[in-house]
């Protein structure tokens, strides 16, 4: 009977990670998750733009003070700017990778923006809730080639010169 509890245990536990990560279909889950974001962000679909993060979510955006809470910040700022249309940006290449229990996920993705052909970095983390794929934090940031990094380093300077900041 010994014998028997040991084997089925140790079944147990070999299987049972199996179970908890299901990687591929988790993959296509979040590139979905990603992508019904952005096309709502381009639609202007406040509700199911917002929807896909989790309840103490964060989008960082590309200027240094920019941390947005989702309530109220984030939520208002969304609001504010969908009333005049959304933004588009279209993702050309996602990296996704898990945490062990296969409940947490990181990401980056390069986009660019379907107005001007700016091209930006899309990272963040996402987390399993409830069965559902929500954005726990998204940073956007401008990509700038390494060549071209002193110049805009430079107008950077200069800018925070004329705001009188150090």
């Amino acid at each position: 009977m010994k014998k028997i509890i040991v084997v089925l245990i140790s079944f147990g536990l070999m299987i049972a990670p199996g179970f908890a990560q299901n990687f591929p279909e988790d993959e296509k889950a979040i590139m979905a998750v990603l992508d019904d974001f952005h096309d709502a962000a381009a639609k202007a679909d406040k509700d199911r733009y917002l929807g896909h993060f989790t309840e103490n979510g964060v989008f960082l955006g590309t200027d240094e003070w920019e941390r947005w809470p989702l309530h109220p910040d984030f939520t208002d700022y969304v609001e504010m700017r969908f009333a005049n249309g959304g933004w588009s940006y279209h993702s050309e290449k996602k990296n996704i990778n898990f945490s062990k229990d296969g409940m947490v996920a990181w990401f980056d993705e390069t986009s660019i923006s379907n107005r001007n052909g700016g091209r930006f970095r899309g990272s963040g983390v996402l987390e399993k809730i409830d069965g559902t794929w929500k954005i726990a934090h998204y940073v956007l940031s401008f990509l700038v080639y390494n060549e071209v990094a002193g110049e805009v380093g430079g107008i950077i300077n200069t800018e925070r010169e004329k705001r009188g900041e150090n």
